[in-house]
């Protein structure tokens, strides 16, 4: 194991981290002034201890293998959550320790899992802050390093594995630094574009930006109590489900379409799926709302139902409307909608399109194999078999993460918390979601859990967005990986 090159790199992220601190730092200055002292203090914490690792463990060239690159995505994943805590805790005291981390945690992890109870009374610089370390998780913190780090595109591939083992790592590009860097242009491009469109409808500039980096994210944390319906706009709910829906789709695809390359996007078989559970999710939820009388009339129907869908299998959380007063048949949805997620290679969280494509093609498969057993029946997404070992990893997937909900449900439980609220927190946390039902229900947040419920839940937040295989490698199997 190469622990001083692991070393280096977590210190380089680290100052990395501390260069991101700079822009709420300068609006704590200028606007909010009370929580600047706090990121000063985090400043100096965060670039001393990233200074420190990256002296003391230097090393001219990084190697690396697979045991390195778990290591390194876990490591880095809990430093940024540490450092995003520090302006929470030197602003609020030691007292919100756990808070704090948990706060943080749900911000890189893009959960949107919030513990604020009154979201408004917080200074503008922490809400900045809040907000861009779901858009810095949303890439991905080792894409972002990878971007601008040098050094990281050694051993890049095993890294974005590690970081998201979904079934398929894309190159855009024929070298991963170039890859990543495309990743974060278009990224900034489309969260410039919603903050924008948001502040044409009246939307002062810092709640655009907050609200454009969680969109983009799919994070879902806003500078508001009541989320986006405390915007009271019709066009600006318009406007961020339409990026919701971008960001839950294949960045790959958004490249190729940059690139004057349409086709395709309306050809692949995941968007495709995609874009009809988001259509099935909100006719169903829509017609259920219309049959019981619910809201004022088609567009504000059409709107809470396509909103929610999209919010729920984005797994972005934003919340126009309390869905825990919907009829039951909605609301019984909306907690399907939780196992399913973006697409591959999106800023979204929970199972992914993609695998739920590769187990329906493989049911059909093993159905098909039952009239002729002798036949070779390989599982295909178009023209391109997919090999055994990817379905394998999904099947596996599948049952790791359902086995994970039920554990995390029934650990809550004994927690003393009510079941509804105990196994929607355990799905939510662990797709990323942000709302659940219950005591978490979308108006309400998880400041009143117990502090070992909210240390469980950091854990799935992270478990969730490393895609769970990183993080119980390192658990389960440990050093035992040969390089």
């Amino acid at each position: 194991m190469r622990y001083r090159s692991v070393l280096f790199l977590v210190g380089r992220l680290l100052l990395a981290l501390t260069v991101a601190l700079i822009p709420p730092t300068l609006v704590a200055a200028f606007v909010s002034r009370t929580d600047l002292p706090a990121f000063l203090y985090a400043l100096v914490c965060a670039g001393t201890l990233g200074f420190t690792l990256d002296r003391a463990f230097h090393v001219r060239s990084v190697e690396f293998g697979r045991r390195e690159a778990f290591l390194l995505v876990t490591l880095a994943w809990i430093t940024a959550s540490f450092v995003g805590a520090l302006p929470w805790v030197f602003h609020k005291g030691l007292g919100f320790v756990v808070d704090a981390w948990f706060e943080s945690t749900s911000g890189f992890t893009t959960t949107g899992a919030s513990i604020l109870t009154d979201i408004e009374a917080e200074p503008a610089g922490l809400l900045l802050w809040r907000s861009l370390t779901q858009w810095i998780g949303g890439m991905g913190i080792i894409v972002l390093g990878i971007a601008i780090l040098p050094k990281l595109a050694i051993g890049g591939m095993q890294l974005l594995g590690a970081e998201a083992p979904g079934p398929t790592q894309e190159k855009l590009t024929p070298r991963i630094a170039q890859t990543a860097k495309a990743l974060w242009v278009i990224y900034a491009l489309l969260t410039a574009l919603e903050a924008s469109a948001l502040m044409i409808f009246g939307i002062d500039p810092l709640s655009a930006v907050n609200t454009a980096f969680a969109t983009m994210a799919t994070g879902g944390f806003s500078t508001l109590n009541a989320s986006i319906a405390g915007f009271q706009s019709a066009f600006v709910e318009w406007i961020v489900l339409a990026f919701m829906v971008l960001a839950g789709a294949n960045f790959a695809l958004h490249f190729r379409l940059l690139r004057g390359r349409a086709s395709p996007l309306f050809r692949d078989t995941e968007f495709r799926l995609y874009l009809m559970i988001l259509m099935v999710a909100a006719s169903v939820i829509f017609l259920d709302l219309w049959m019981n009388g619910i809201g004022a009339g088609f567009e504000e129907r059409l709107r809470h139902a396509a909103f929610q869908a999209a919010a729920i299998v984005t797994t972005t959380g934003f919340v126009t409307a309390d869905f825990e007063a919907w009829p039951v048949l909605s609301q019984g949805f909306i907690f399907l909608l939780f196992f399913v997620g973006g697409c591959a290679g999106s800023t979204g969280g929970s199972v992914k399109v993609v695998r739920h494509l590769i187990v329906i093609k493989k049911i059909k498969v093993e159905l098909r194999r039952l009239i002729r057993p002798h036949a070779v029946l390989p599982v295909r997404m178009g023209s391109r078999a997919i090999p055994e070992e990817i379905v394998t990893s999904v099947m596996t997937f599948l049952l790791l993460f359902i086995g994970l909900f039920a554990v995390g449900g029934v650990l809550l439980s004994a927690m003393g918390l009510d079941r509804i609220t105990a196994f929607s927190a355990s799905a939510s946390c662990l797709a990323n979601v942000g709302p659940g039902f219950g005591d978490i229900g979308p108006v309400d947040n998880y400041a009143g859990l117990p502090v070992p419920a909210k240390l469980l839940l950091t854990g799935w937040m992270l478990i969730g967005r490393l895609e769970l295989y990183t993080v119980l490698v390192l658990v389960f199997v440990g050093w035992r990986i040969r390089s």
